[in-house]
């Protein structure tokens, strides 16, 4: 699947499960950086984020963080800090590129269609 088939998925499947999977040790999440942002990373699912959790980031373990809490705590702690966010990437990292206000607004979005 290419970044848009995958960012459609996600957002499919988040919609059912009202859980956004992330990776994260005891220094925080995993971030990748893309040309010209700082991103954490997001999958749809516990088993697609814990593919990644190998090499450099072995010690991680994936977490779930409820569709309620990342709006309430989420969206406006990435936007302060500068992040972007990295829609369920591919084993090189690519993946859409998006706003946190953004991803929040498609987050509705697909809820509402479910």
């Amino acid at each position: 699947m290419n970044a848009y088939e995958r960012e459609k998925v996600f957002f499919k499947e988040v919609a059912q499960s009202n859980d956004i999977w992330i990776l994260a040790d005891e220094h925080g999440c995993v971030m990748l950086n893309s040309d010209d942002e700082d991103c954490v990373p997001v999958w749809p699912s516990e088993a697609l984020a814990t593919e990644w959790a190998n090499e450099d980031w072995e010690n991680c373990e994936a977490s779930s963080i409820s569709i309620n809490k990342w709006k309430s705590r989420w969206t406006n702690g990435l936007a302060q800090d500068d992040l972007a966010i990295v829609i369920y990437p591919d084993q090189q990292g690519e993946g859409c590129v998006i706003d946190p206000f953004e991803f929040e607004a498609l987050l509705e979005k697909s809820a509402k269609a479910k």
